[in-house]
């Protein structure tokens, strides 16, 4: 069965394009006339749609940033998965095994959203083949499990479709810094991905000043590992967490992503870089997301790195709600509306001062709160 359905796109512009007058002479409109629609410029359009087909989620809930997907047109179409982006194209491989290059069906990119780009690494997908290994992706499936963050006002997804997140996090050059952990944290449970915390470099410190951290962590009910791609800790502890699961490796610049994927995969020949010694800030190696089929069972996806990491769609009144360690104070604050910043009824900020919620995670949560990007060291 098939229903059509309206559908917002894309304006064109917000305001009316500007009058080019090349001479006085070839300015013959009257003065004060204009030609141009009255109000803000809308754009609609009547899709047709598969009956019972649900909005793309964001992953936050089935409802939630939804955008209508028209249905695949005809016969001759292939279910395939994004693996990367090449610029204007994607890189889908179809469920036969087949490569093509996609480009995306023009009625899809003027859809209206709040995302940067309608196609994310990780979408499952619907093409058309064309000429040798090209094609046009018709339609995007309903999305699970995403990581997405704040870009320029819009939201970048960053991967789709992915059951946890491993959290890669130097000790060393660059310099650990638990308040971006606690940024992913947020936006992992955001998006209903399974957290991991992977603490790299661990060849090159002392780990014993780490069991505070590594403590605080696992309290939370988030699994920690010391890795090194060099001397190899921790490697075999991380690929049994690999194993039959869809998994994206995000973190800063410079902390070893790449090269922890060529330890659990050698022969991937991942390119990485050395860190600045100007700086000691990690260079950008890996330039877009890829997904990686793994010789152990499951997909991996590896990450441009990033030096700042902002939240998407989150607003302050829910951040108490990504914070576990203080459900069971909220009831106890004397507001109802208590944001646990500056009341002084305020059970949250009691149990810092007691000693019985983290202050450097609270720290985190005001940052959060405030919207001011604090990943400052240990």
């Amino acid at each position: 069965m098939k229903k059509k359905i309206r559908v917002d796109l894309r304006r064109n512009r917000s305001k009316p394009p500007r009058n080019r007058v090349w001479s006085a002479e070839d300015d013959e409109s009257p003065s004060g006339e204009r030609v141009r629609a009255k109000g803000d410029i809308s754009r609609k359009r009547t899709i047709i749609q598969d009956e019972g087909d649900q909005a793309r989620s964001t992953g936050k809930a089935i409802d939630a940033g939804q955008v209508e997907m028209p249905a695949v047109a005809g016969a001759g179409c292939l279910a395939g998965r994004v693996l990367r982006m090449q610029g204007l194209q994607s890189v889908v491989e179809t469920d036969d095994g087949r490569q093509f290059r996609c480009a995306v069906r023009r009625l899809l990119k003027s859809l209206a959203t709040e995302e940067r780009g309608v196609v994310a690494p990780g979408d499952r997908v619907w093409i058309r083949p064309s000429l040798g290994d090209e094609g046009f992706i018709e339609k995007i499936e309903p999305r699970h499990g995403i990581l997405t963050r704040s870009s320029k006002k819009r939201e970048h997804v960053m991967v789709a479709n992915v059951d946890q997140v491993v959290i890669v996090a130097s000790l060393i050059e660059p310099d650990l810094k638990p308040h971006l952990i606690d940024r992913y944290l947020v936006s992992a449970a955001q998006g209903n991905i399974a957290p991991i915390i992977c603490l790299n470099k661990a060849d090159l410190v002392e780990c014993v000043a780490l069991q505070p951290l590594i403590g605080l962590y696992s309290q939370l009910g988030v699994p920690m590992l010391l890795t090194s791609a060099i001397s190899g800790q921790g490697i075999g502890q991380l690929r049994k967490r690999l194993v039959g699961r869809e998994t994206v490796f995000a973190g800063q610049s410079g902390v070893g992503k790449s090269s922890l994927l060529n330890a659990l995969q050698p022969g991937l020949d991942l390119q990485v870089r050395e860190v600045s010694e100007v700086n000691e800030k990690g260079k950008h190696t890996t330039t877009t997301a890829q997904l990686i089929r793994l010789d152990c069972g499951g997909w991996v996806v590896d990450t441009p790195g990033i030096r700042q990491f902002q939240l998407w769609d989150i607003l302050p009144e829910e951040l108490e709600g990504y914070f576990p360690e203080f459900r069971s104070y909220v009831p106890l604050c004397g507001y109802p509306d208590c944001t646990h910043t500056h009341e002084d009824r305020c059970a949250i900020k009691e149990a810092v001062t007691r000693g019985r919620i983290n202050e450097r995670r609270y720290h985190s949560y005001l940052g959060m709160f405030t919207g001011k990007l604090d990943e400052g060291k240990m």
